[in-house]
């Protein structure tokens, strides 16, 4: 920690949504961004100008850095492994962006590494941190639907054969392990798992349809939960003008349905709802924001993050079952 009492950050991969990280470290109190590093050194430059940090021309060197507790790793999917066991044994505590891994046994070794290193690993999950995707989970966990039986999410998105032509990374297996479902729709599949527990198998079909890409555009998977109830996953990047993330949870005892971050209907039969009044919310900055500082706060408190590496792992689990449903047409269970 530095002298100030503040916890050092310092972000790896100087994209769009290292811009993100970087102005919740500044807009967090206990924390302090320190220093940044990208392959393109002439990026970094400009993004350390812009946030008045210090540029290192490698990994391994700002690694050793005293100063340093935390890397931020905002690179593409395919290396953050890597990165993150790097960084795990130089002794740093790691927020990495979704997806952690794009393979299983990536995950395994980045949270191993982290535990075998006594640092502490968060991932990447703001829409959890809204104030309603909260009352939601409280409401479930109470048991106030009663015993689910449909529960199900919808990620209605467009992006064109421009934005996969934009970076050559972009939907490839290597680097970005997936498409649709991967990318965009991984942030769906983690809270429709949190809000109303595990899945235990699924029935998936993806398809690149009508994008020139190795990954999906679009996805459909059927869902068997622990508790016993289905539910659908739609996912594609073909809607024009979607209407972006929406949940469907149906239980004995009533109806839940959200939108985007929006609660737009709650019946509970026998009772009259009120909503409470909940805190503004955008997912964009404001749930990067809240995981900076949560990680900063685990730090000084010697706590686990909110969002921990194991918990990173449960939708890319859900993710890869899909694929590998879709290329086995087989039920895969996990």
């Amino acid at each position: 920690m530095l002298a100030n009492g503040k916890v050092g950050f310092a972000i790896i991969g100087c994209g769009i949504i290292a811009n993100i990280h970087a102005k919740g470290i500044q807009e967090t109190e206990e924390a302090e961004l320190m220093a940044v590093y990208d392959v393109k050194k002439d990026v970094a430059v400009d993004f350390a100008i812009k946030y008045g940090a210090k540029v290192y021309e490698s990994i391994e060197e700002m690694l050793e850095v005293d100063e340093i507790d935390v890397i931020c790793i905002c690179t593409p999917s395919g290396i953050h492994a890597e990165e993150t066991i790097q960084a795990a044994k130089a002794k740093k505590h790691i927020l990495v962006e979704k997806p952690m891994a794009i393979k299983l046994e990536d995950v395994d070794r980045m949270i191993q590494t982290c535990q075998e290193n006594e640092v502490k690993l968060g991932t990447i999950f703001p829409r959890r941190m809204s104030p309603q995707a909260k009352y939601a989970k409280q409401l479930i966990q109470e048991g106030k639907l009663g015993k689910l039986s449909l529960c199900s999410a919808y990620v209605k998105l467009y992006r064109n054969q421009e934005y996969y032509d934009s970076a050559g990374w972009r939907g490839t297996w290597e680097m970005d392990g997936g498409g649709a479902m991967m990318n965009q729709g991984i942030h769906t599949v983690d809270m429709l798992q949190w809000l109303v527990g595990p899945v235990s198998s699924i029935f998936g079909k993806a398809k690149a349809i009508l994008r020139d890409i190795e990954v999906e555009d679009t996805v459909v998977s059927t869902l068997e939960f622990k508790s016993g109830a289905l539910g659908i996953l739609e996912i594609t990047t073909t809607a024009v003008e979607g209407k972006g993330q929406r949940f469907e949870i149906h239980g004995e005892k009533g109806t839940l349905e959200i939108e985007e971050d929006t609660i737009t209907r709650l019946v509970i039969e026998g009772e009259k709802i009120e909503l409470p009044s909940f805190e503004p919310f955008k997912v964009i900055p404001d749930g990067h924001r809240i995981q900076i500082r949560d990680m900063a706060l685990a730090i000084i408190k010697n706590r686990e993050p909110i969002v921990t590496g194991v918990d990173g792992k449960h939708s890319l689990q859900m993710i890869l079952g899909t694929y590998e449903s879709s290329r086995s047409q087989k039920e895969i269970f996990l």
